[in-house]
């Protein structure tokens, strides 16, 4: 089969090879193999390329985080399901893995692009937002990167539960995305002056109080801003260090104006709870059916361009997610 390697670590445009002859993966007791229809690029597979992930499959691995495909063998056979391939065979190639017990179906009301996308980001958005910061309806709340895969996935999300949420981009075109997707108020961090600067935006449209939930999947500068405009008894809810910078927050901040950190790493849920993770997939599969949700796919290229799309979220250059369609 065809199916994209990296043998060596380095930038995703560098390092990432399309081999035409890689064995097809066999699964395994208890695996399913998809053939794949669609598969979504996030920032961490740029992560993996450079050796930078949690995660450190052997070399040469294939990438690819997730995906949407149709199951060729078994009792399931012909269904469309989503979830994370079994590592080293990720999903960037025609065929992968995946483990039975966390293979889900597809929402009938997405196509194969958007089921491909519904599932780390969602679900990350999902249990950050209900699971770690319970948000309730009427609550602010901040979203950074929120054009970007998972921050627009945060927006939607936060919107469904009834919040109003303030959305941080970086670009006229990205504060268009983040308006289209429904975000009461759009702060473009590049703008000049005050238009660009989400703390003064936070406390103006709040009136003084703050945000009752912070997204930040950024950390850095954003991790910063957010301490000088979130609420008494607020949430942070840190998601990743997308900026490169991991904040070293002084501890006293949070005592003095009494508001909570939090972690969210949902990957963890997949062993430590997984019935959660399938609640959460029943939750967002009504969602999409509602039009509460639906993934922004900006671009869906051939599998031959998959290197080229995981850069191009390397370098922050796309909004919404990238879906690589099966080869």
């Amino acid at each position: 089969m065809r199916a994209w390697q990296v043998g060596e670590l380095g930038e995703p445009s560098a390092v990432m090879r399309l081999a035409e002859d890689v064995a097809r993966p066999v699964p395994g007791p208890d695996q399913l193999l998809v053939r794949v229809r669609a598969a979504a690029v996030n920032f961490a597979d740029a992560l993996m390329a450079r050796g930078q992930y949690q995660v450190r499959p052997p070399l040469p691995f294939t990438p690819g985080l997730e995906l949407c495909g149709e199951v060729v063998d078994g009792p399931r056979r012909g269904e469309r399901v989503i979830g994370n391939p079994v590592l080293p065979h990720g999903s960037f190639a025609e065929y992968a893995l995946l483990d039975a017990g966390a293979a889900f179906p597809a929402p009938e009301a997405l196509d194969d692009a958007e089921a491909a996308t519904l599932h780390i980001g969602y679900q990350t958005a999902w249990f950050a937002l209900h699971r770690r910061a319970r948000l309730q309806p009427g609550e602010t709340l901040l979203v950074h990167a929120a054009a970007g895969g998972v921050g627009s996935a945060a927006v939607q999300v936060g919107r469904a539960a009834g919040a109003r949420v303030v959305a941080v981009v970086g670009g006229a075109a990205k504060a268009e995305t983040a308006r289209a997707l429904g975000a009461d108020l759009v702060v473009d961090r590049r703008a000049d002056g005050a238009a660009g600067d989400f703390v003064a935006a936070v406390k103006e449209f709040t009136g003084g109080r703050g945000a009752d939930v912070v997204f930040d999947p950024v950390g850095g500068a954003a991790y910063t801003g957010s301490t000088k405009c979130v609420a008494f008894e607020g949430r942070i809810v840190v998601v990743g260090f997308a900026a490169g910078q991991i904040p070293a927050p002084p501890l006293n901040h949070a005592l003095v104006k009494n508001y909570s950190i939090l972690g969210l790493h949902w990957g963890l849920y997949n062993t430590h709870d997984p019935q959660a993770v399938r609640a959460a997939h029943d939750e967002l599969t009504e969602l999409a059916a509602q039009g509460a949700v639906r993934p922004l796919v900006s671009a869906r290229v051939p599998l031959d361009r998959a290197a080229t799309a995981v850069q191009a979220v390397a370098d922050g250059h796309s909004t919404g997610r990238i879906a690589v369609l099966g080869g």
